[in-house]
């Protein structure tokens, strides 16, 4: 059996450092590391902030709704609802009216705590946005939502 042919690299790049994948990565991992440090003040987690801020832009969420909008799975997300829940910063329905569902909904406490944390997070993203000139910011984001339905997402 021979081997196999190796494969061409997707782009020119002298090595991994310099390839897309790679360096979305980085940059995530930077935003993640910057937003655990920030929110780590304030008591929460990036999916129990990333909940928090969904639930406030949308009210009642489901526990799969908010899984997907805070990228962890539905089990993840039933910690950090039982996390929040016990902190008094979400409200849920002892029992689902209809369905399996227990909407949850943002408490006054969670509110605050909400808006207390935005004031550590959006600095983080206003240093990144503010690296890149102003011009390309939405071509940026057009590439990225690009490159995600390229991949399937």
């Amino acid at each position: 059996m021979e081997d196999p042919k190796p494969m061409d690299p997707p782009h020119l790049a002298q090595d991994i450092t310099e390839h897309v994948g790679y360096r979305l990565k980085r940059a995530a991992a930077a935003l993640r590391n910057a937003m655990d440090k920030a929110l780590r003040e304030h008591g929460l987690t990036v999916p129990q902030y990333a909940c928090l801020e969904l639930l406030d832009q949308q009210p009642g969420m489901s526990n799969a709704e908010l899984a997907r909008g805070a990228f962890v799975t539905r089990q993840s997300m039933n910690v950090v609802l039982r996390g929040l829940q016990d902190a008094d910063l979400i409200s849920r329905p002892a029992a689902a009216d209809h369905g399996r569902a227990l909407p949850a909904r943002l408490t006054a406490e969670g509110r605050s705590r909400l808006d207390a944390a935005r004031s550590a997070v959006y600095p983080i993203e206003r240093d990144m946005v503010d690296a890149i000139p102003q011009r390309r910011l939405a071509a940026i984001l057009t590439d990225l939502d690009r490159m995600t339905a390229a991949l399937g997402g």
